[in-house]
């Protein structure tokens, strides 16, 4: 009977025989992959992929979805699968009056774009080159001829300001109200003062400084000018309430004012 003996110290493989086992698994694996992507590439030309619906949603004012769809549509390059998804949301932004564009995917051949819109709340700038606030503070362009809100105030400053003037604009108009007057305008100037101006004609220089102090002034001001015009019988021209212990009016026909007071912390000449 003849038995088989098992080796029991097998032969290492050449160099050259491993180099061809380790070549031969990395050609194996440059086809697979060469393979998966002509697949792929492949299935992304079928045109099952090609978009075939844009759903427009959001609270929309100034646009419908049929005029945004014909609009961005043909700016679009790519099907389902390989469509730039940031290109597609700025295109939807760059529409006038769209904010903000959220861009969904979905299966196999659609889109899903949620839309928010700016709502105007205010003009910005000089009157020669107006342009909107939003109601987050944010300056926008559109077509002056679009803005159906009327009585908008006109707000100005600095640029990257309208947040900040948008914000105190709010905190006095209210203030303003309880007078029985409309803030018009609200101006912040590159040095930092605030100037307002209302419905009736009448400016008010506010002066310096923060939203509170700004609110604390306006407050001291509205609570006794009431009982000063009543007194004279006038209206309301100008106000300056840049004076450290009071203001200066002037009411038509009629100006007051304490020679001592400071401006801003000096005497006014």
């Amino acid at each position: 009977m003849s038995r088989t003996m098992p080796l029991q110290n097998a032969m290492p493989l050449p160099s050259d025989v491993k180099l061809m086992n380790t070549l031969s698994v990395f050609l194996g694996l440059v086809f697979a992959a060469m393979v998966l992507a002509l697949a792929v590439a492949w299935l992304m030309r079928q045109s099952l992929f090609n978009l075939s619906a844009i759903h427009v949603q959001g609270d929309l004012m100034h646009n419908n979805a049929a005029t945004l769809r014909a609009n961005v549509a043909p700016k679009l390059a790519g099907n389902f699968l390989t469509l730039d998804m940031d290109h597609t949301r700025a295109a939807f932004e760059r529409v006038p009056w769209v904010r903000r564009a959220v861009v969904q995917r979905e299966f196999p051949n659609r889109l899903k774009v949620v839309l928010q819109e700016h709502k105007a709340v205010a003009y910005w700038g000089p009157e020669e080159n107006v342009r909107l606030v939003n109601s987050f503070g944010e300056v926008f362009d559109v077509n002056q001829g679009d803005v159906e809100a009327e009585g908008l105030p006109l707000l100005s400053g600095p640029q990257g300001q309208a947040s900040l003037v948008l914000q105190t604009y709010q905190t006095l108009f209210p203030m303003f109200q309880e007078m029985d007057a409309v803030l018009e305008q609200l101006r912040l100037s590159g040095q930092g003062s605030w100037h307002a101006q209302l419905d009736s004609g009448a400016t008010i220089e506010l002066g310096h400084g923060s939203t509170d102090e700004i609110q604390a002034r306006t407050r001291r001001f509205i609570a006794t000018l009431t009982q000063v015009s009543v007194r004279f019988e006038r209206n309301l021209e100008s106000a300056d309430l840049r004076y450290g212990n009071g203001y200066a009016i002037k009411l038509r026909g009629v100006t007051t004012m304490d020679p001592g007071d400071k401006v801003d912390g000096k005497k006014k000449r």
